[in-house]
């Protein structure tokens, strides 16, 4: 059985996405759920832990949307069901962004 590593509360956020790794196409994917350490997503691409790059999605805070764009990090990726796992770490972040997810856990 394996162990829980991250560090932050995490909360469900379920909305679409797109992870544009460094030198690769845009691929289309879904969000899990989210931290201020990360995000966890689904998509139909195995990736490679250690791939760094892009992750685009949209939250609803404070009853209006707002676009985030962030840094990531792959640090795993599973097979699960019909789709990959994937949990992304957020290297700094903006302080825009910060406050904006921030606000969102809440």
């Amino acid at each position: 059985m394996s162990i829980d590593q991250r560090q932050s509360a995490r909360k469900i956020m379920r909305t679409r996405a797109m992870v544009v790794l460094d030198g690769t196409a845009p691929m289309p994917a879904r969000t899990f759920d989210i931290s201020l350490g990360g995000v966890s997503v689904t998509t139909e691409t195995k990736l490679n832990p250690g791939q760094a790059g892009q992750v685009v999605f949209e939250m609803l805070v404070d009853g209006k949307p707002q676009l985030i764009t962030v840094r990531a990090k792959v640090v795993h990726c599973i097979f699960s069901g019909d789709e990959f796992k994937v949990g992304f770490m957020f290297q700094p972040l903006a302080p825009d962004v910060l406050a904006t997810i921030t606000r969102f856990l809440k």
